[in-house]
């Protein structure tokens, strides 16, 4: 190890790609954000153009290179983080994809999803792999892809097919085709993976409809994949050491290496995650049982709560409201109200998540008066995000009979400070904000770190984690009581 050495983070997001170069001081030398297109051919469906979305992560690559002013032969090791449940099929000769991916904001198998729950497979499917029944994840959208291809369905049994999560094709583009590999953490959202080991179950990929003979390899998040060739701009031969879906690479990156430590991650979606060590918690509440990480032969697991809509509901007012140019403009327009005038915003445009699990909910705002106006809408969208983790929460104290003793926040959106101090009041919970927010790199940074040896443990990263500001809970319990009573009322009509 030099203090030449480099880390390349790959964080390939829902709307954007982000590269970070570090080096082995966790010090950010570059960093740059490429958005690419989201594609919604139908209501409730979403979809990402597989070379739209590579072109996003090369073009970002380039500009964090260039940001760094670094020699990319110094680049060490490379890890990835990725958007979890969103999949694709593709050619293994050509590379060529059969259909664009599908996001895991995507509802279109919704009704598959529900064939199955009436058919009684729900609890054997969350016996095994700690999930529900729900179009979120992909193994249903695997199945849509095969029956409704041409031909597909036959190819992937076959062997001529290659299917996968991002990281999976990230890898794949990066190994110019050589490695189809993924990692306990994505392998686990596909609903083909028990969480009690044994590899892809030969029961699960019968019920869902997904050949086995067309997924990936699976191997320790912190591990030699493979290493690059023929990418633009990057030498033959750097290892790809660390890969991890972004929730979990967040809590990695969050340092919550022990049982009981915990973050929540405010990026398209917002993510709640608990760190239960090496101890499977099944949830009674509706949250997920998942796979954190695997280094060595050492599983961590994690208890989740997902919401499909937090940033993504920032977007929608800037991008089809036009209420501001700018994202970051949210919180001045909201702070411009003292409260929301009465207005609850349900941001379900792409269903409910945990708890509720109801994909076809979908967005509603209540309230409106004469008098409502966009810093209105805008407060309230905020007050809906965190309404929405303030359940997630509630669930998870549920699960373990005790609240939280704290919370670490990460994402983009974790830089509003009026969202952050709004969620700390309604859930009662002290906050903790890092100086750095891009959690799910660091977490990616990290793993690549230890499977390239270039860190012997965590003690290095745990070190490095550094607040930048904590928000404690204020506010009149009153007026808490009764946004969240509003509240409830309205996710009911959603």
């Amino acid at each position: 190890m030099t203090d030449t050495d480099l880390i390349l983070a790959i964080d390939q997001g829902t709307t954007g790609s982000t590269c970070l170069i570090v080096d082995t001081h966790l010090r950010v030398h570059g960093r740059a954000t490429v958005e690419f297109p989201q594609h919604f051919p139908k209501p409730g469906w979403v979809e990402h153009d597989p070379e739209e979305l590579w072109g996003s992560v090369l073009t970002a690559m380039q500009q964090a290179l260039s940001a760094a002013d670094a020699d990319p032969a110094n680049i060490k090791a490379i890890g990835i983080t990725n958007q979890r449940e969103t999949s694709l099929v593709w050619d293994r000769k050509s590379g060529t994809p059969l259909h664009r991916a599908i996001v895991w904001q995507d509802r279109r198998t919704a009704e598959h999803c529900a064939q199955l729950r009436a058919a009684g497979h729900e609890d054997r499917v969350r016996d095994q792999t700690g999930l529900v029944l729900d179009p979120y994840f992909s193994g249903t959208k695997l199945a849509w892809v095969l029956d409704h291809v041409d031909g597909a369905r036959a190819r992937a049994e076959a062997g001529e097919l290659a299917a996968g999560t991002i990281d999976t094709y990230l890898l794949w583009r990066l190994t110019a085709g050589t490695v189809h590999a993924t990692e306990p953490s994505n392998a686990s959202r596909t609903m083909l993976w028990p969480l009690r080991g044994g590899g892809w179950s030969d029961e699960l990929c019968a019920l869902l409809g997904v050949p086995k003979a067309m997924l990936p390899a699976v191997h320790p998040s912190a591990h030699e994949f493979g290493a690059t060739q023929d990418v633009p701009g990057l030498p033959d031969g750097i290892p790809i050491c660390g890969i991890a879906g972004d929730q979990q690479a967040a809590l990695f990156g969050q340092a919550c290496f022990d049982a009981g430590e915990a973050k929540c991650t405010y990026g398209t979606g917002a993510f709640v995650m608990m760190n239960t060590g090496e101890k499977i918690v099944p949830s009674g509440h509706g949250l997920l049982t998942t796979v954190g990480w695997q280094i060595g032969d050492t599983t961590t697991y994690c208890l989740e709560g997902s919401s499909f809509m937090a940033g993504a509901v920032v977007q929608w007012l800037r991008d089809e409201l036009g209420f501001f140019s700018s994202a970051a403009e949210v919180e001045a327009l909201a702070r411009s109200v003292d409260d929301a005038g009465g207005v609850i915003l349900v941001p379900a445009h792409a269903g409910l998540g945990a708890p509720h699990w109801r994909p076809e909910a979908r967005g509603l705002i209540r309230g409106l008066s004469r008098g409502t106006g966009r810093a209105h809408i805008a407060r309230a969208a905020l007050e809906g995000i965190a309404l929405q983790i303030t359940e997630l929460l509630d669930a998870m104290a549920a699960d373990l009979g005790a609240p939280l003793a704290g919370l670490r926040v990460d994402g983009g959106a974790a830089a509003n400070n009026l969202l952050m101090q709004i969620q700390a009041n309604l859930v009662g919970l002290s906050l903790q904000r890092p100086t750095m927010l891009e959690a799910t790199a660091l977490g990616a940074i990290s793993l690549a770190g230890l499977g390239s040896g270039l860190w012997s443990d965590t003690t290095a990263l745990r070190d490095a984690w550094v607040q930048d500001r904590a928000f404690t809970p204020s506010g009149d319990a009153d007026a808490i009581a009764g946004l969240r009573k509003a509240w409830a009322e309205a996710v009911a009509l959603a």
